[in-house]
């Protein structure tokens, strides 16, 4: 059996709000028995909830989501822990590269050598990445 967290746990377990519904999250995840699956949107998406309605800050956003990736019982679906960890390691210095670009990197880099990811976003992580901006 393979279990999902919805974004919705995730946002509870990390902001402990509101307390019940933080409560069960936090049972769920700090369990350990179960082995829980992160998809990268919910990556994404919890990052945007945490920086634009509980207004975290950035940097406390990437520890928070480092933090529950590289836990025992957690992974990322079709993505290395450490390639996740590295990929929101981009989003820390400035507001410059954005979760969802670190992540869409992540995937690339993970994908291997031969990847090619078109943007045309200048801002796009370009590091042991093929880059392409569509003419």
């Amino acid at each position: 059996m393979t279990s999902f967290l919805d974004t919705s746990v995730v946002v509870r377990y990390l902001t402990g709000e509101p307390p019940a519904l933080a409560a069960s999250a936090r049972a769920l995840i700090e369990d350990g028995t179960e082995v829980l699956t992160l998809l990268p949107v919910v990556l994404a998406e919890t990052a945007f909830v945490l920086t634009s309605r509980y207004l975290m800050g950035r940097t406390d956003v990437v520890d928070a989501l480092s933090d529950l990736v590289t836990r025992e019982n957690v992974t990322v679906e079709g993505l290395p822990v450490d390639v996740v960890v590295e990929a929101l390691a981009l989003v820390r210095p400035s507001g410059r590269v954005s979760f969802p670009d670190a992540l869409v990197w992540a995937a690339a880099r993970a994908a291997g050598q031969d990847t090619v990811v078109y943007s045309l976003d200048r801002r796009f992580p370009s590091g042991e990445i093929d880059l392409r901006r569509p003419s």
